[in-house]
């Protein structure tokens, strides 16, 4: 895979003397978080202000996953930049991606990828924490803001894997809100129509405990084409829910 720079932030990036792979290896950062380092390797996140844009850094050595189709493996992070592209193309609201490269260097199997940030976005699980204080118009369009973005996700024929609070990211807009997705490692094709479907949102129910049966009614209006619909879906997510819960 040859090195990608987006168009959009070619330019700032020359300025600042990032534009290579080896510039964004190198650069001396603070994690934002503990490295992961459950692979062998190791995957880390920075942040990074470049005055009028900010970004986030991720750079891994030997932090592989494997498939039938790379069976000896590829870093996570080719996979992410490959379903971030390939989100945009299917017009599915999700991080962007500023810069990807990867490198073969002794040994290590090393890949770096620059995302922008989302200022000025929260995540779910921000909103799910005071979630009765917020009045019922804002509750209402964060759940059909959610539903929205299940729906277009579904439509394009993908599933994200992870559909969870934290993964959600969600700005006001005008008097509702835009939601999109990020950390896209997991996504893959609808394969089993219905029963991906209820898998990849009965997660998201799961984790947001604080929502009850007409929050729930809420987002299934939103995401679902019929409201004839609405009970059965709501039967089956639920189901799956008790079923998880027991395990």
């Amino acid at each position: 895979m040859n090195d990608f720079i987006a168009t959009e932030d070619r330019a700032l990036l020359e300025r600042h003397g990032l534009a290579s792979f080896d510039a964004l290896w190198n650069l001396k950062l603070q994690a934002v978080d503990e490295p992961n380092t459950e692979r062998g390797g190791w995957s880390s996140v920075y942040r990074l202000d470049l005055g009028e844009a900010a970004y986030y850094l991720k750079r891994q050595s030997n932090y592989l996953t494997r498939s039938l189709a790379r069976p000896f493996g590829e870093p996570t992070f080719a996979r992410e930049f490959r379903n971030i592209r390939h989100y945009l193309e299917l017009g599915i609201p999700a991080l962007q991606a500023a810069f990807f490269a990867e490198r073969k260097s002794a040994g290590e199997r090393r890949a770096v990828l620059l995302t922008r940030a989302l200022d000025g976005w929260q995540d779910l699980s921000h909103w799910l924490e005071n979630w009765p204080s917020h009045g019922e118009a804002t509750r209402s369009a964060v759940l059909k803001a959610c539903g929205l973005l299940a729906r277009r996700l579904h439509a394009a024929g993908q599933m994200h894997g992870c559909f969870y609070p934290k993964h959600i990211f969600l700005k006001v807009q005008g008097e509702g809100f835009d939601a999109c997705l990020i950390d896209l490692e997991k996504t893959r094709p609808l394969l089993l129509g219905r029963r991906d479907r209820v898998k990849d949102l009965e997660p998201l129910l799961r984790r947001a405990t604080a929502w009850r049966e007409d929050d729930l009614r809420i987002l299934l209006g939103a995401y679902l084409d019929d409201a004839a619909d609405l009970d059965a879906w709501g039967a089956r997510l639920l189901a799956r829910q008790q079923r998880k819960e027991t395990r």
